[in-house]
């Protein structure tokens, strides 16, 4: 059985390794068929490696400040408010400071990410 805290540590482990660009840690909290979206971007990746492919293409240099973590352990979700901060010397995507963002995570009964859809917020 997932438990609260365990999705919780999924969605710290996983900001945690994204932000460190430690892209084994980041492997191992997906799932195989890992679905991301951003639906503002039309960002949409499925699967694992092409999932961590398109992580490794991020610019350096993005520090993540988990804010809030909600969890409903029933249906295997998690609802996930960050801050982001970029580096405007290696980040020319963005501008400098921090801009929030919000992800909804599911997961599979293994307890590894399975979707994740990502909103950021104007």
């Amino acid at each position: 059985m997932t438990t609260t805290a365990d999705l919780r540590a999924a969605v710290e482990t996983y900001w945690s390794a994204a932000e460190a660009r430690d892209w084994d840690a980041l492997a191992a909290t997906l799932a195989d068929d890992v679905l991301y979206e951003v639906p503002q971007t039309r960002e949409y990746v499925r699967g694992k490696e092409p999932y961590l492919r398109f992580s490794r293409a991020c610019p350096e240099g993005r520090r993540v400040r988990v804010e809030s973590v909600v969890t409903d352990t029933g249906a295997r979700r998690a609802a996930v408010r960050t801050r982001f901060a970029a580096d405007a010397e290696t980040d020319t995507d963005r501008s400098p400071g921090e801009s929030l963002a919000l992800h909804f995570f599911l997961f599979d009964e293994a307890g590894r990410i399975s979707a994740i859809t990502g909103f950021r917020p104007e």
